[in-house]
C-alpha cells in the first residue's frame, strides 16, 4: 500500500533551521547528506541528539558525526516527492540565503515518523524543485585519480577517518573501505551507516602529507574530502 503524503514541497514557517534540526532524534533512521564538488557524503542511522557546541550544532549518534553552522542556514523546505516501491522518503533541505542546499536529511523509515516529528511546524506549499535531466555518465575510468588511495585502503584493509567539509557543514566517518564499487560514473563506497559517491573526473589528484590525503578538484583547489590513515606515509 502506498503511503499517504503531504504537499510535495513546502517551506517551514515560524521555526528557525536550528529548531528544525532539534527534531531529528524523533525521526528514526535518517540519512544526513552533504553534497558539493562532485562529492556526496551520506551518514545513515538514528540521530541520538543535537547539541550546541560553541557556534555550531553537532548532530550526534552511533552513526552520525556532523557539525552544522546554523548561521549559514536561512530556511528549510520539506519534500515528500521521493517515492520508491510505494514507500515515501521525505526530505528536509536546509538552504542558505542564496537558496543553495547546505545539508539535507532524508527519513529512511518512511513518512510516518518523519511527519510525526515535524507535525507542529507551519508550512507553506512551494513549487517542486525542477528535476535534473536524465544524464548518461561514462563508466569511471580505470586511471581516474580518485581511485588511487581508495584502492590502497581496500587492499590493505586499513582503518580510515574520512571527512568532508563544505561551507556550513562538516561530516565524518571512521571504518574500513571493504569494497570500492565503480558504477554509473561514480566511485562508490557503501557500508550500512555510510555512503560515499565520488563523481568520476572531479578529482585531479591528491595533496599528500604524512597520514593524510586531500582530494583536489579539476582546478587544483581542495574539494573538502580528506582521507586520514596510518598507511599514508
Amino acid at each position: 500500500m502506498t503511503e499517504t503524503v503531504a504537499a510535495p514541497r513546502a517551506r517551514v514557517q515560524g521555526a528557525s533551521p536550528a529548531e528544525v534540526l532539534a527534531l531529528l532524534p524523533g525521526m528514526g533512521k535518517v540519512m544526513v547528506i552533504a553534497s558539493a564538488n562532485g562529492v556526496t557524503f551520506e551518514r545513515i542511522g538514528p540521530v541520538e541528539q543535537v547539541v550546541q557546541d560553541g557556534p555550531v550544532l553537532c548532530v550526534q549518534g552511533a552513526c552520525h558525526d556532523a557539525s552544522i553552522d546554523p548561521s549559514a542556514l536561512e530556511s528549510v523546505e520539506v519534500d515528500h516527492s521521493s517515492v520508491m516501491r510505494d514507500k515515501v522518503y521525505p526530505r528536509l533541505d536546509f538552504l542558505d540565503g542564496d537558496g543553495r542546499t547546505v545539508v539535507s536529511v532524508v527519513g529512511m523509515d518512511g513518512a510516518a515518523p518523519f511527519d510525526a516529528a515535524i507535525a507542529g511546524l507551519l508550512r507553506n506549499p512551494v513549487a517542486p524543485k525542477a528535476k535534473d535531466p536524465a544524464e548518461t555518465r561514462p563508466d569511471l575510468a580505470t586511471e581516474d585519480p580518485a581511485l588511487v588511495p581508495f584502492a590502497l585502503l581496500q587492499d590493505l584493509e586499513a582503518d580510515v577517518h574520512m571527512t568532508f567539509d563544505t561551507p556550513g557543514l562538516a561530516q565524518g566517518w571512521r571504518g574500513k573501505v571493504q569494497a570500492v564499487k565503480p558504477a554509473m560514473g561514480f566511485l562508490n563506497v557503501m557500508t550500512p551507516d555510510f555512503h560515499l559517491h565520488l563523481q568520476g573526473g572531479t578529482v585531479s589528484g591528491w595533496a599528500a602529507s604524512s597520514g593524510e590525503r586531500r582530494a583536489l578538484g579539476p582546478d587544483g583547489v581542495p574539494t573538502g574530502l580528506i582521507l586520514r590513515s596510518a598507511i599514508f606515509a
